[in-house]
């Protein structure tokens, strides 16, 4: 059924708010996926705060015009499933991890910092570890220097012996 032209705007207008949020844009053909397929999709989606969304390129080129996103326009051909994500890896990671499992959802390209990607550079971004696991290896990063600091400080108080005795608490912090 085809949408009248207030239907047409709200979704331009909706696409296009969710564009303004977001860092990262994929776009993958799903010709050949099932309604159940598609279903799951969408649940891992929305679990890791992907807005995925298929549209008429049409009103996905109205949609993006004027965003970073317009740099994709050239890739919207064929029939596409649209995600944006706020997080820079969250929407190329959902695409390609499902690509992975079934080979009826192509990769076809996406937009990333106002840059085009294509299918190789959707995957690329894919494969960044997400945010959390990025933090927690720079606190790491951090932390070891400090603690190996602390076992040389140590070891060198128990060589000379008369060193002050650190109190079991301290030395656990």
């Amino acid at each position: 059924m085809s949408l009248n032209r207030n239907e047409k705007a709200a979704v331009i207008e909706g696409v296009s708010a969710q564009a303004a949020r977001s860092q990262t844009l994929a776009m993958a053909e799903y010709r050949g996926l099932t309604v159940e397929h598609l279903n799951k999709l969408r649940v891992d989606a929305r679990a890791k705060g992907v807005y995925l969304h298929v549209l008429k390129n049409s009103l996905a080129q109205r949609a993006v015009a004027g965003t970073p996103f317009e740099v994709a326009q050239g890739a919207m051909v064929g029939p596409l499933i649209y995600s944006f994500s706020e997080d820079a890896v969250a929407a190329a990671k959902v695409v390609a991890d499902f690509a992975k499992g079934n080979d009826k959802l192509v990769i076809k390209g996406g937009a990333y910092a106002g840059k085009a990607l294509d299918a190789d550079g959707v995957k690329a971004l894919a494969a960044i570890p997400s945010r959390e696991v990025l933090i927690a290896q720079v606190a790491g990063l951090l932390k070891s220097p400090i603690q190996r600091m602390a076992v040389v400080l140590a070891a060198v108080a128990e060589k000379r012996g008369g060193g002050v005795q650190a109190e079991p608490e301290a030395a656990a912090a």
